[in-house]
């Protein structure tokens, strides 16, 4: 799909010659920008995790994420290992984004009103009920029953990212999948944090809740500055990983207490920057206009999206890479492979995933189109819609990250990686094949 193009006035300014540095760096700079690039690097990064979990190195590499790390400070003592400062600390910066995500879309993007928001949403609760029904067909009073949830969550990057590689295709059928992946994210959410929590730390959770009005009451009292909220945070993931409710939850949590406004209305501020520019033309620059317009600007720019701004960038190209590095990592050989093959949490994600998916996706949407509740995306039909709900199946990041918490480090929890490779990799290729029929062909 083609990226949208910006009107003259609004591209930004570049300089007048290129050195010889930025000539070589921004190639670099420029696939980092792309948007498939985060789908990309997660695809290596899980890569090298298999290659080096098949390796003489594998010993080494668990060695390294099973490393003691302890901090003091005062009287407080922290003590955990590289991978559960992964799972725990970088993966809640990553639950941050998509809780900011989500607030954009629940404010001013396609969830913003009902007409909007019911194809997606139904879609997505398809696309979690049908896979989890699934699973539990496998699985129901067996030892891998509680890993449920697995198959229920899409991997946006990964999907869009796909969706992307595609080409020309109606751009309806991208905000659609994105919207259904970001409800998808939030059913991810509550379930990690009603099902997956194993023991509760009432006074834990209610200093939890302290802070979490406390963040509230800086926003209603205007305050906008990064510094009192990153602080906060930070008490808030604490007090939620002592909670006993998964330390990812906080990062949601504190998402939705970052403003959605500035201090000044967008539009005033645009107007202000519009006669602050013409009066400057006019006059000659003291060398401190960009430092003024910046700042009146900084104050008409919506907190949270200056937050999803600073931090999506991370999250795709450092932090989710880095999870898919040290948990995706799965021995396979001819044993493994025939032993996951006979388990029923294999064959309950298997077919979470590359069956339950898309039919709770289509099912669900044709249902809510026939009902009269909401139409179809301009320039998809049924037949786009079911190459959509195939891409909704590629489920690794997040799929990962509950099988972890379903299962532990366990023979099951190898058992539910590979399946998840194997499921992602099917509905990948295969909901690329049918878009790229079914879809590209429609735009």
């Amino acid at each position: 799909m083609n990226e949208p193009s910006h009107l003259e006035h609004q591209r930004l300014p570049e300089p007048a010659s290129v050195p010889p540095v930025a000539r070589f760096i921004n190639p670099f700079t420029h696939f980092l920008q792309q948007s498939t690039t985060g789908g990309i690097l997660v695809l290596v990064a899980a890569l090298a995790a298999l290659v080096i979990a098949n390796s003489s190195l594998w010993p080494h590499f668990e060695n390294l994420l099973h490393t003691s790390l302890s901090l003091s400070v005062g009287t407080l003592h922290m003590q955990s290992t590289c991978w559960h400062l992964i799972n725990d600390g970088l993966m809640a910066l990553f639950f941050l984004v998509v809780g900011l995500e989500i607030k954009r879309e629940l404010l001013v993007g396609e969830l913003r009103t009902p007409r909007k928001a019911i194809l997606p949403v139904v879609a997505a609760v398809g696309g979690m009920v049908v896979p989890a029904f699934f699973y539990a067909l496998f699985n129901h009073g067996g030892p891998g029953a509680s890993g449920w949830g697995v198959p229920m969550a899409t991997d946006i990057a990964f999907a869009l990212g796909i969706l992307r590689l595609v080409g020309r295709i109606p751009p309806a059928a991208l905000v659609f999948l994105a919207a259904l992946a970001i409800v998808d994210d939030l059913g991810a959410v509550l379930v990690i944090a009603l099902f997956y929590t194993k023991t509760l730390n009432p006074m834990a959770l209610m200093i939890a809740a302290g802070i979490v009005v406390g963040l509230v009451a800086l926003g209603r009292q205007g305050v906008r500055h990064p510094l009192p909220f990153i602080v906060l945070g930070l008490a808030l993931w604490m007090a939620v990983l002592a909670s006993g409710v998964h330390a990812t939850v906080a990062g949601v949590l504190l998402a939705f207490c970052i403003p959605a406004q500035g201090t000044v209305e967008p539009d005033r501020t645009l107007a202000w920057t519009a006669r602050f520019s013409e009066a400057q033309l006019k006059t000659q620059n003291t060398g401190n206009t960009i430092e003024i317009l910046a700042d009146g600007i900084a104050r008409g720019r919506s907190p949270m999206i200056a937050w999803e701004h600073a931090l999506a960038p991370w999250a795709s190209i450092i932090i989710v890479p880095i999870f898919a590095l040290a948990n995706a990592g799965v021995v396979l050989n001819a044993k493994s492979i025939i032993h996951a093959s006979g388990e029923p949490i294999f064959w309950g994600v298997i077919m979470g995933l590359v069956l339950g998916k898309p039919l709770g996706v289509v099912g669900a949407s044709l249902l809510a189109v026939r009902w009269g509740w909401a139409s179809l995306p301009e320039g998809v039909d049924h037949r786009g819609v079911i190459a959509l709900g195939l891409l909704a199946g590629v489920g690794f990041t997040m799929a990962l990250f509950i099988a972890d918490l379903a299962f532990g480090p366990d023979q099951r929890l190898d058992t539910a990686k590979a399946a998840i490779l194997a499921a992602s990799f099917i509905a990948g290729g295969s909901g690329f094949w049918l878009c790229h029929r079914w879809l590209r062909s429609a735009a």
